[in-house]
Order: structure tokens, then sequence, then C-alpha cells
């Protein structure tokens, strides 16, 4: 057991504390997981410490796997048999199971998926006589779900106004059916643990003492229930050894309290505090960036974080003209970086704030004919709202794609079953017709032939439908594509359908707004022409695993790394996201969230923006994001501050590469026009233009495959052919 060895000072300063509360702030990059695993196996291995003695309590199954197979490593498999480890939610299952008698529920209680919990909400706000539309079910789960996480019981939930007596009564009564079922949701693990040890004073201490220590990961991730537990289970011996950064908290949406970090050194006074800002990720000119960011926001204790690999390229700064040439210099400058052997297609990632801006990045990945990942959502045409959207348009198109009709006809619900759309279906067969034909004549109400095939539920829902339909193909001489879009969504209340106050929910609206983007660019041309673009575009499959690039939200970047990190969209509006604007707290949290994502680098940092975004033709212009001030120039290349920098020609125009540390030598033109070249991945072209700009050589190529790319002769790795 030599494994002390390989820590450095503030490592082993954290994994050999003493007994007490410890706080381990541990900077990105900083082994955290390393020192939280070896204080496990220092107490087992060199204290004595029992593994039944202990709690080590995590956010993943993911993360508990790896915890318990690092100590096993370390230690064995039979030193650390027994040992308490496992997600908040897990292990709080194991402690109700135990103590069931003291609950509302039997030892056999069942615990709902998110599903399930779906259902009893909705069956509650049915049982209340309450309107459906105005108490949207993911909403009014979401405020019971933020109540719970809060230890709000549903007798003490706050009320100011009308809807939130509503939310009240609905919560009150969801729990009485939760009961009634001998089921918990995955809140009711937290909130049931947390009181039935605030009210039994024997149990608190049975497990406060069985505890010796309780080691908790991911600390600034902790909600205020989580928090509550922790104290209780920590009380008797004050054991408590906590692994966190204020700085990398992101999760306020989730119930995540960065507080929690404060609140520890206020509830557990003379506690040790260890900072970990050794870094062995990045190199010291992205670390210096991301301090100059995280320095900025308030309430966090300042740590310096450093690095021994050394200072690395400067941080690259592109400012595009418009939206599809950021996504176009994020493609292009992928293909260069591995065309030259700097990076291999795995090492790259685009990082962005919310999942709708993916849509111009994957449609330049394809373009280019380069695979990519997507993680965490799905692709952009895939995504249910844009399907739904897209459906309707191809439905007013063509009445006859029964595909698209069958999606929509109860999106946003009318009140039709499966029953009555099945005989939808076979009126239309039995008349040697379409679906979509009956419901277009249904709208002339009685006089149809088919009115009698309905109950009058069924009949006036779907004549109201077909007269919807009728009206919208009536527009199609008249009205532009995005006019169309607008009048669709308007009529059928699509966007209300959406907006169900959750953050899911805003994802979706965002989603719908970034395919209204794409519909302006079809002002002057026809639906026909907008739904066959989509069409070649969402039939491909974009989706790959292996040696790709990753396409992802900041938020889904946390824990990971990356040799070249891409960050888009760095107009303020988008990163910082505009609903942060009024609300100081979510400001910091957009601050935190950058820091995250600068932090995943390894190598490379390039952060991009674009002057004018929305599509071509009616894009707005933008304003840089306000963080990108907070970074000195000196660690930047490319950056000209204040500067919304207008291009008329190329966007590219503004783009300097890293400086080489010493002055350049001058550079020769070495392609001419006409002159055919080999590309590693696009194979051959024709050098249209040809310049020396800011120490390089820059290329204008048409290649036969992806078109005119424009080139850094020194990345792109081209062949003259002759």
């Amino acid at each position: 057991m030599d494994f002390l060895n390989k820590l450095n000072p503030a490592q082993k300063r954290a994994v050999t504390a003493g007994d007490g509360p410890v706080l381990v702030l541990a900077g990105p990059g900083s082994g955290k997981t390393r020192v939280l695993t070896q204080r496990i196996a220092y107490l087992i291995g060199y204290q004595g410490v029992r593994p039944y003695q202990m709690l080590a309590v995590t956010f993943t199954n993911k993360a508990a796997r790896e915890m318990e197979q690092r100590v096993q490593n370390l230690l064995g498999e039979e030193m650390t048999r027994g040992l308490f480890l496992g997600t908040f939610h897990a292990i709080c299952a194991r402690i109700l199971r135990r103590e069931a008698e003291k609950l509302p529920v039997s030892g056999e209680f069942v615990i709902f998926d998110a599903d399930d919990q779906q259902s009893v909400v909705k069956n509650a706000i049915k049982e209340l006589n309450l309107n459906d539309k105005l108490y949207r079910p993911v909403a009014i789960h979401a405020a019971i779900s933020r109540a719970k996480n809060e230890l709000i019981l549903p007798d003490e939930f706050p009320v100011v106004t009308y809807r939130d007596e509503t939310v009240k009564r609905i919560y009150k009564r969801y729990q009485e059916m939760l009961q009634l079922s001998n089921g918990v949701d995955f809140d009711d693990l937290l909130l049931l643990t947390a009181s039935l040890l605030a009210e039994h004073a024997d149990v608190r201490e049975k497990y406060a003492q069985r505890f010796r220590h309780v080691l908790v990961d991911e600390f600034q991730d902790t909600n205020m229930a989580q928090y509550t537990l922790l104290k209780y289970l920590a009380s008797a011996h004050r054991n408590i050894f906590c692994v966190g950064d204020e700085d990398q908290s992101v999760y306020r949406w989730r119930g995540a309290d960065y507080r929690n970090v404060q609140r520890f050194e206020q509830d557990f006074p003379g506690a040790q505090v260890v900072l970990l800002e050794q870094n062995y990720r990045s190199r010291q000119t992205i670390l210096d960036a991301a301090m100059s960011v995280i320095n900025r926001a308030t309430h966090r204790r300042k740590k310096s974080l450093f690095t021994e690999r050394g200072s690395g390229e400067k941080v690259t700064f592109y400012q595009a003209a418009d939206d599809y040439g950021e996504a176009s210099f994020v493609v292009d400058t992928i293909a260069q970086l591995v065309a030259s052997k700097q990076f291999e297609p795995g090492e790259c990632a685009v990082m962005y704030r919310t999942n709708s801006m993916s849509r111009l990045l994957e449609e330049a990945f394809l373009q280019a004919r380069l695979p990519y990942r997507l993680v965490g959502a799905q692709r952009f045409y895939g995504r249910r709202e844009i399907k739904d959207v897209i459906a309707y348009l191809r439905l007013v198109q063509n009445p006859e794609d029964e595909i698209s009709l069958g999606r929509v006809i109860n999106v946003p619900p009318r009140g039709l079953g499966e029953k009555t759309v099945q005989t939808l279906m076979l009126t239309a067969r039995t008349a040697h017709n379409s679906a979509g034909q009956v419901l277009l004549d249904l709208a002339r109400g009685s006089n149809s032939p088919f009115w009698q095939q309905f109950p009058a539920r069924a009949a006036l829902p779907l004549a109201d439908f077909g007269a919807k339909l009728a009206a919208w193909r009536g527009l199609l001489e008249t009205y532009t594509v995005p006019e169309l879009f607008d009048r669709i969504v308007a009529d059928t209340g699509y966007l209300a359908h959406l907006d169900d106050g959750t953050e899911e929910g805003k994802e979706r609206l965002e989603n719908v707004e970034e395919l209204h983007r794409l519909a302006d660019e079809y002002r002057t041309r026809t639906l026909a022409e907008f739904l066959e673009n989509v069409a070649l575009v969402s039939d491909q499959d974009t989706l790959s695993e292996g040696n790709v690039p990753t396409l992802l939200t900041m938020h889904a970047a946390k824990g990971l790394e990356f040799g070249a990190v891409f960050i888009v969209g760095l107009d303020d509006g988008i990163l910082p996201h505009s609903r942060s604007f009024d609300e100081p707290e979510e400001m910091e949290e957009e601050r935190r969230l950058f820091y995250v994502g600068i932090t995943r680098a390894k190598e490379r940092l390039f952060l991009v923006r674009a002057m004018r975004r929305g599509g071509r033709g009616y894009a707005e212009e933008t304003d840089e994001s306000r963080f990108l001030a907070d970074i000195p120039a000196e660690l930047i290349s490319g950056k000209q501050r204040g500067s919304k920098r207008r291009s008329s020609s190329s966007a590219y125009e503004t783009w300097k590469l890293p400086s080489p540390g010493r002055p350049a030598p001058l550079l020769e033109q070495k392609f001419r026009a006409g002159m055919r070249v080999r590309h590693p991945l696009w194979n051959e072209g024709i050098v249209l233009d040809s310049r020396i700009q800011d120490g390089d050589e820059i290329v204008d190529v048409a290649f036969v495959s992806v078109g005119i790319k424009r080139l850094s002769a020194s990345l792109a790795n081209l062949t003259l052919l002759g």
C-alpha cells in the first residue's frame, strides 16, 4: 500500500487528514476522485477503520461503481467487503427498507419511475376536477419535486397565489395516491429518510454512531435534502469528508445549491479546508483563461490553478460573419487539425449552451461528409418537437401523408383516442381514399358523407382539425414558409403545449425557434423546397461511435476532457443566456458554466462567436459575450476588444493563427490559382485563390466532394498534384 507516495502534497494532506470535518475544494483536473478513493483506502488500510463503519456517497451509479473498483484495486475485495457505498438514492432506499415500520409505506414499497410519477400527477389533477391545460402535469411535478428537495411537506407548501394553493392540493393528493399504492418517488427517498432521522432520535443515533466516517463526492451538487441527510449521519462522530468545487456547480435547475459549501464551514466550525490546485489536464494558458473568468464570481473561495504541463498555445478567438460561418469554421478547423496529425478526431469536442445550437453544426459536418457523435441529446431533426412541426408542414403540402397525419392528429391533445384514429383509417380505406382527404371532407360537418361514421365527441374535433388543415392549404399560394410556420403553431397552440414551465420545455421551445430560423431562409422559396432540404439532411445517419468529434452542451461536458475544445455561441443572450440577465444567481451560474467548458480543454481552446445570427438574409446582429472581456488579451490570439468587426467577405478574415512564440519568417506563396491539390479527407480540388495572411498562406480550394473551402496551408496538409 504505497499509494500515498504517488500523491502531490495537497492531495496527501487531504487523504491523510485527521479526524473531524474536512472540506476538499478540488479544482478541475486536480484528481478529486483519486483523493476520495484513496481517503477510503487510507482509513481502512492505515487507520484500521472497518469498511462497514464507513459511508461513501456519490450522484451516479457509474461514479459509484468506479469508486468501488478503485478502492478494491488498492486494497483487494476482501478488505473492502461491507463498505456502504452508492448513490444518495440507493443508500436512502436501503435505510428506508430497514426502518419501514416507522414509515407511511411498508418495507416492500415500490419506487415509481418518471413515467409512473407523471401518471399519478395526471390522476390527481383529474380527481380534483382541474384543467390539465392550466395545471400541466410536468410543471406540477417539477414544483412538487422542488418542494421535496427543500424538505417541504404538502401541509407546509408555501401559498402566495391561487395557483400555489392549487399546487398544494395536488401535491397532497399526489402523496396520498403514492402511499395508497405503497409507492415512493425518487424525491421521497431523500425526503422520507431526512424526515425519519429528524423525527426519530433513536434511528438517527443508530446510523450516526454506525458511520464513523461519511465521505461525499461532488459535494457542490447537493440539494438541501441531501445536505441535511449528511449532517444527521455525521452528527455523532463529525468525521465528514466532502470533495467538491463551488466553481463547478452548474445544476441549480436540478436543485443543486453551491451554498452548501459555505454552509459546511458554518455548520462544522474548525473544519480542515484543503485546496487542490494542481491541474493534471490543461495547459497553463487555458487555466489562466479559466481563472480570469471565474475570479469575477462572488461568494467563493479563491484558488490558483497551476500545472507542470507548460503554457501551451494561446487561446484562439474566432469571430464569424454569421452563424453559418461559425459552424463552417469549427468543422474546417477540426478537419485541418486532424489532417495535420495534431489531434485524432475523437480528441476534438464542440460545446454550446443549448441543444438547439447543434443544428448548424450537424449540417456543417454533413456537408463536409465527416461523422460526429452527439452526446446527451437526440440529433436535431430527430427531436420530438422538430418532427412534430415538420409533420404538420408535410401534411399541409401533402394531405395523403398518413405517417405525418398519424403523428400530429392528437398533438397537442384533441381528445382523439386510438379507436377514433383507427376508425378514420378504416373509413378512408373503405372509401378508397386517404385519411387526410376524409379529414378535409369532415370539415363540412354533417354535410360530409363520413360524418355518421364517428360519434359526436370524435366527429367535432376531427372536423375542427380538418377545417384548420383546409385553411392552411388555402394559404400555400400566398404565405411564405415562415408565415405558414407561424400560423400553424398559433392555430394549434403548439408552443403553449411545449411550454410546461420545465427546463426541458424551454429547451424544446428553443429547438422550435431554431427550426423557425431555418424557415426564415425560405421566405422567397416554396414549402416543397424547404421540406426537401430538411428531408435530405435528416435522412442521413449522422451519429457515429468511435474515433469521431463530439458535440455536446457544456452541462453534459462536466467531468469530461478533450484535447481540443471549441466553445461556440459566445454571444450575449446565448452565453450568458438571456434568461439570466435579470437574475444575479443565474448569471453567476452562467459564469461557472463557461468556466467548466474552458477547463475541459487539455491542449487547445477555441472560443467562437457569430456577428450575425438567425439565418441568411434575416439575421440579427449580436454582441459578444460579456465573459470574453474578462480574459486578458495576452492569452488570446485573434481577439480585438470592443469591436463587432463587420466583414463583407469571409469570416476567416477575422481569424489569426496562434503566435509561434518567435518572429515568423517571410513566407512565399506555394499555391497558385488553377493548381490541382489533394486533401487527406476531401481528396482532389482546384485552387481558386491564395494569399499570405497573418504569417500563413490562406488557400481557397474547390473540392469535388465538399465544395469550396478556405484553408490554412500550414494545417491543411495539401499535396500538389502537378
